[in-house]
Order: C-alpha cells, then structure tokens, then sequence
C-alpha cells in the first residue's frame, strides 16, 4: 500500500461531493453496484447450507450478511493487493469530468447486467462484470487501446481459470475425501454451517475489495488523478463498503440459491460441504496471492465437481446457461460500458452532468 495519494476522510469527501456533482453521483452508483453485489453475489456462499436443509433462508442471510462484513474489514487490512488490481485496470486519461463521466457509465453497465442476470435467476459475476464495464468505457475515451493495462488484465484472466478450475477440481477432491472418511451426518451439517460462513466471509473479503478499488478510483479522478496515483484505504470506506454489502445480502436472493443449489445440482449434505470447502480453499488461495477472482465462479464450479464427484443428479442445461451468461459477461458488459460512455460524452449528457465542462 502506498502512503501518499488518495487519502480521505468522510468530510474530505462530502466537500468534494459538493462542488463537484459528479464525483457525488459516482459514490453513488459505487455504492449501488456494492449493493447489488451483496444481494445478487452474495447468495451464492449460501446456496449449498439452504439447499441441503441445513439452515433456513433468513437464517443463511443473516450468516451471510454478518461473515461479508466481517471478511470486508479484515482482509482489506491485511493484504489490498485486489482492490489496487481493480483501481488500476484502466487508465482514464487526464481529463477529469470525462474521465469520471466513464467510470459513472461503467458502474451503470455493471448494475443493469446484474439486475438483467438476477431477474432470469442465473448467477453472474459482478467481479467480472466490474473489470468488463471499466474496461470497455475506458476504450471509449481517446487512447482506445492503449488506456487498458495488460499487467492488471493478466491477473484478472489468471484469477479467471483458477476460480473456475481450481474450484472443480477441489469440490471433486474434497468429495472423494469425504467419501472415504465417511463424516456422519450431523458432522457434515456442522461443518457445512462454517463452510457457507468462510465462503461468504472470502466473498467479502475479494468483492469488498474490488469495490474498495472503485470509489478510490473515483476520488482520485475527482481530484485530478488517476492510476498512477498511489492510496490507502480509511477505515470509514472500508465500514460503508461492508454496511451496505450487508444490507444487499440480507435484501436475499432466493432465485439465484433455486438455481445454484437445486436446480442445477440436487446435493446431499456431504456434497454440500464438498462444495463449500472447495469453494472456500480456492477463493483464500487466490485471495491471499492477492488474485481477483469471481466467487460466483469458484462456488459454482465447486458445486459442479463436488456434485459430480459424488455421483449427484447434475443438469446439465442448467449448468449450460449458467456457463453462456459467464461467456457473455465480458463482452456484453464491456459493450454497454462502452455505448453509455459514449453516451454519456456527448455534447447533451455533458452539459447535464457537469454543466460548462469541455469533456
């Protein structure tokens, strides 16, 4: 973490807010994606401990809720390296009510494709979804190409097959062991009660983070900057981040546990803890190599091999959807990332945004 740069305090940021509206607008569209992600992300950490019986829908959004902000707080401070991955994926040039008029069209392409993936009840990553908004906005701006940074985009494409490969071939492992060790089943329901608690804790943990990234990304914009600026991340942005991730958890998200949890897979409780420990090892390891990795992804993936592995009823055209919305998420993202920068340079949007602004 660097020392100098980007630090703000709560009031820092109301009186920059207040001569600049669209710094302003900004937090809050950060905020909505964070909101969003609590309440279309999130369920997946606790799509197996609903599935299986093992606690009731309230009760897993109440784990849930209370494990993000948990996993928020504590591995922001240990180790940031995601949220400066995310906050320096792209450059958006110098000019600053252009640049922050992007990142407003990102944040916006971001939550529409989440609420489109949530109303069909398939699972979409908002961690991928981010990166494709700020990546195709980003092009929109004068420098195309060469605004997108190769070394940032090479870690996400990394965390991109580790989460998907590393958490089938873990839930597969951790269902053969758990196949020889023969837990009984009041064992694997405890143990699936601290699974869907770490998973949900790393959720946290790696989409907190990301989002962390943004709202720096959107102060340094504001006062000039851009990524070449180094930052530190104050404890209130890390509470605000966890609050209202928390409050989108607890908003719930029964149609995305149907689909992930029964529809796609029919899991008995051993798969199910399969699952969480696979998903659960995959996310600390790429969260501690400071990858930024999608847990929609990893939990998913998990639950595919733990289900497999275990001889589970998997249907296979649930999964396929699942998988076509993971493939279109770049580039459909990325494109309305790109048309709603687009838009929102032209000549209108610019005077209704920030009024007497060449962008």
């Amino acid at each position: 973490m660097g020392t100098g740069g980007v630090v703000l305090s709560l009031s820092d940021l109301f009186t920059q807010a207040a001569h600049n509206p669209v710094l302003g607008l900004t937090c809050l569209l950060v905020l909505a994606v964070v909101l969003v992600n609590g309440w279309t992300d999130a369920p997946n950490a606790i799509a197996t401990v609903v599935s299986t019986g093992v606690l009731s829908f309230r009760r897993a959004v109440a784990l849930a809720a209370a494990c993000n902000l948990l996993g928020v707080l504590v591995m922001t401070a240990i180790n940031a390296t995601v949220a400066e991955t995310v906050y320096s994926i792209a450059d958006f040039g110098p000019a600053r009510a252009a640049a922050l008029s992007a990142l407003c069209a990102a944040l916006c392409a971001i939550v529409l494709w989440a609420v489109l993936a949530w109303r069909f009840g398939v699972p979409t990553s908002e961690s991928h979804a981010l990166v494709a908004g700020l990546t195709g906005a980003a092009l929109a701006l004068p420098g195309g190409l060469d605004n997108i940074r190769a070394g940032a985009w090479g870690r996400v494409l990394l965390g991109l097959v580790l989460s998907v490969a590393l958490g089938w071939w873990v839930g597969g492992l951790c269902r053969r062991l758990l196949e020889r060790l023969h837990p009984s089943l009041p064992l694997c329901r405890r143990g699936q009660l601290a699974g869907a608690g770490a998973m949900a804790f790393l959720h946290g943990a790696q989409d907190g983070q990301k989002f962390l990234g943004v709202f720096l990304l959107g102060a340094a914009l504001a006062q000039g900057g851009g990524v070449g600026q180094t930052f530190s991340v104050p404890g209130w942005l890390m509470l605000l981040c966890a609050a209202v991730m928390a409050l989108g958890t607890a908003m719930g998200g029964r149609r995305i546990i149907e689909t992930v949890g029964r529809d796609m897979v029919i899991l008995a409780p051993r798969e199910g803890l399969a699952a969480d420990l696979g998903g659960g090892l995959c996310l600390l390891l790429c969260t501690l190599a400071g990858l930024p990795v999608s847990t929609t992804h990893a939990k998913t993936a998990a639950i595919l091999g733990a289900g497999s592995a275990g001889g589970g009823t998997v249907n296979h055209r649930v999964a396929a959807r699942i998988a076509l919305t993971w493939l279109f998420t770049f580039p459909g993202c990325g494109l309305l990332g790109f048309l709603l920068a687009s838009l929102f340079r032209s000549p209108l949007s610019c005077g209704i945004l920030m009024p007497g602004t060449i962008f």
